[in-house]
């Protein structure tokens, strides 16, 4: 018998094994689909609107959709299909933004509190004090004091998401570190920036990739309440929460300056939700196993 024959059958190649873990979660990739459509419309914004979102004309106040404007106008004549393409790189960048740097914050503060029992009842209390004001009103406080503009509500929103993150970190640290892994390592006297970065953080990542998911589809819905109340994004910059905000006046007559960048919210909304579903059921060992 040949070397050949007794040799073990190949592994799959990666992307084979992904495009496996897909065709058995189609919420996962339905709403990867939805989001890279949507990110490249909104990439492609200059080239695919068919007007500038700040030309004003008021020849064509409130016009209904039509084949020159595929979704009406406004109040000041601007095109509002022009200016949803645009109000969606606001939209999806403050929603990546903030799950980025809510992550990242929330990670560093959980796993410090987690580990190092003295700094745990201190940082969490902080963290408590912080979930007790409703995150809206928060971030409504947060806009008051300081000035207009994309960082601002970033972090307007961002302070709100850190102890939600810090909460979970925190409790999977709590159970990592009593792990015999974790115990071999001390022991053998290993740091504890190489244990945090070696050991506690890469059972971290599964989690931390659902969790930080709900916090973009969470900021992409905060974003456009606090435009709507007018605290948000200037009005000089399309975003889907302001560009509702300019509608709202005129719902009776002009229905769709609210309806097509309520629906881009919503869907871009439910895409991101979906992926998160989608990534807990695949990489949950214990629903895996039931697929």
């Amino acid at each position: 018998m040949s070397a050949t024959s007794l040799a073990l059958p190949s592994r799959p190649a990666r992307h084979i094994r992904i495009a496996r873990k897909l065709r058995r979660h189609p919420t996962l990739y339905v709403g990867m689909l939805v989001l890279v459509l949507l990110s490249i419309a909104a990439l492609a914004a200059p080239w695919l609107a068919t007007f500038s979102p700040l030309d004003i004309n008021p020849l064509f106040r409130m016009k209904p959709p039509s084949a020159e404007h595929y979704f009406g106008t406004d109040a000041l004549g601007r095109d509002v299909y022009s200016r949803t393409l645009w109000g969606a790189r606001i939209s999806l960048l403050v929603g990546a933004t903030v799950a980025i740097v809510a992550t990242g914050i929330g990670v560093v503060i959980g796993m410090v509190a987690g580990y190092f029992r003295r700094l745990d009842a201190v940082i969490m209390r902080i963290m408590d004090g912080l979930m007790a004001i409703p995150g809206v009103l928060l971030a409504i406080a947060l806009m008051a004091m300081l000035q207009g503009g994309i960082a601002t509500v970033i972090i307007a929103i961002v302070v709100p998401e850190v102890p939600r993150v810090v909460r979970l970190v925190r409790a999977l640290v709590l159970t990592i570190r009593e792990q015999p892994y974790i115990e071999a390592a001390v022991s053998v006297g290993t740091r504890v920036p190489a244990i945090l970065w070696r050991h506690v953080l890469p059972n971290l990542l599964a989690p931390l990739m659902v969790q930080a998911t709900f916090i973009a589809a969470s900021a992409i819905l905060t974003e456009a309440v606090l435009s709507f109340l007018g605290v948000g994004i200037p009005p000089q910059r399309p975003s889907w929460g302001n560009i509702m905000a300019e509608g709202r006046s005129f719902v009776a007559v002009a229905f769709h300056i609210i309806l097509y960048p309520g629906l881009f919210l919503g869907l871009a909304v439910l895409a991101v939700n979906l992926v998160g579903d989608g990534l807990r059921d695949m990489l949950d060992p214990r629903l895996a196993k039931k697929l």
